[in-house]
């Protein structure tokens, strides 16, 4: 596997609509282990396709405290969402900073795995935070869009 570099705000490439992913072949599973490298390096919990230059609908996410739980998702697509929450969130295009979204507190999530098979699950807090987050990319909105106030510095380590 290969890390990616990832792109940061003011790169046109996240402003973009991914497209489809058609066929579920080696080089699309080759680069969603090089995203889930690049993640797990930059300490993330999740990464969509575009925060690497490619304009494909997929996203891996590990919010698993021990980061040992990978999730692929190709062509996802929110089917149900309730409740609310509010928090800070960051992002790996946007390093050093942190903002307050309000994002759906429990989400269900359709989606294809690497062996093109559908899945379906129902996520909450911060699974469900890190699917909205991730699937935003998809359609070309970053976070600091949706920020409730200022964005503020955060440490390295948080």
């Amino acid at each position: 596997m290969a890390l990616r570099k990832i792109r940061t705000l003011g790169d046109p490439v996240l402003e973009k609509v991914a497209k489809p992913i058609t066929e579920i072949n080696d080089k699309i599973k080759e680069l969603a282990y090089d995203m889930l490298d690049t993640m797990y390096t930059a300490n993330g919990v999740g990464l969509a396709a575009p925060q690497v230059g490619v304009l494909k609908r997929i996203v891996v996410i590990d919010v698993s405290p021990e980061g040992d739980k990978p999730m692929v998702l190709i062509n996802p697509e929110i089917i149900a969402k309730s409740g609310t929450q509010t928090g800070d969130e960051g992002c790996l295009s946007v390093p050093g900073k942190a903002g307050c979204v309000t994002r759906p507190n429990e989400v269900t999530v359709r989606a294809l795995n690497l062996k093109n098979q559908q899945i379906e699950f129902t996520g909450t807090e911060l699974l469900a935070r890190a699917v909205c987050h991730e699937l935003d990319h998809l359609d070309g909105i970053v976070y600091v869009q949706k920020v409730e106030g200022e964005l503020h510095q955060v440490a390295t380590e948080e």
